[in-house]
């Protein structure tokens, strides 16, 4: 099996920068040459310091600073990866699912909730409905892979779905199956930190930042079809946003 040294290399005796700093930049280098590969798993801690001659200590500050940088990112009671950032582009409308294909990723979903119900009266503001409206709700956790990537909260109104069953891997196949996709949408951003709860779903720490997007999808004659919460991970994506000057 090969080791993280033949993967890194070794600490050099001559380099006076902290060994901390040494072994940050060695696992960086490593990353970045792809010696180590998106959703490798690292050794435990105890395990690289015993093998590089260094306190676990050192190890555990190294990896910290490329944890903060989302060159590594921690799972809960599995250890730590190295990071597959995913860069999402917001001059295109497409779902998660689409993303994920684009980038050679495997979209799936864990279910938390799918349920039927009468709209409430923030969802009735928000999509435009009716007070006794049918709506469907989906509650899930977003995988690429095998790595939990985002919280997503949907509420479709009953006309745009035959069913809850008609929802697999991605809503928006869905909706174009049904003839409902949304042709645009209005979107909000903001910094989050996540609840114990959040984080105990995405196995990440509680209080790891991350990104709440408010979306709302359009219908080409203006109804209002999809209302959509996410809160994304930090360490795993990338929000990009082409920007034109005026002509």
């Amino acid at each position: 099996m090969t080791s993280l040294t033949d993967k890194i290399g070794v600490l050099g005796d001559s380099n006076r920068a902290p060994l901390y700093q040494q072994m940050q930049d060695a696992l960086r280098r490593g990353i970045e040459a792809g010696a180590l590969r998106p959703q490798e798993a690292l050794p435990p801690e105890r395990d690289i310091a015993v093998e590089f001659g260094i306190s676990r200590i050192t190890v555990r500050k190294a990896i910290d600073g490329l944890v903060a940088d989302g060159l590594l990112t921690r799972r809960q009671g599995a250890g730590t990866f190295v990071g597959g950032r995913v860069e999402k582009q917001f001059s295109k409308l497409t779902s998660f699912s689409e993303d994920m294909a684009a980038r050679g990723r495997t979209a799936r979903s864990e279910w938390i909730t799918q349920t039927e119900g009468t709209v409430n009266s923030d969802e009735s503001l928000t999509l435009g409905l009716s007070p006794g409206s049918r709506v469907f709700r989906f509650h899930r956790i977003r995988y690429a892979d095998e790595q939990p990537m985002a919280l997503e909260y949907s509420t479709v109104p009953g006309f745009g779905l035959p069913g809850l069953e008609a929802v697999g891997v991605s809503l928006y196949a869905a909706l174009e199956a049904a003839g409902h996709r949304p042709v645009r949408a209005l979107q909000r951003l903001r910094a989050v930190l996540f609840t114990a709860t959040q984080a105990k779903l995405l196995g990440i720490e509680a209080g790891a930042p991350g990104l709440f997007i408010e979306r709302r999808g359009f219908l080409e004659d203006g109804r209002a079809i999809e209302a959509t919460h996410s809160w994304y991970r930090g360490d795993a994506y990338d929000f990009v946003a082409e920007l034109n000057a005026l002509a």
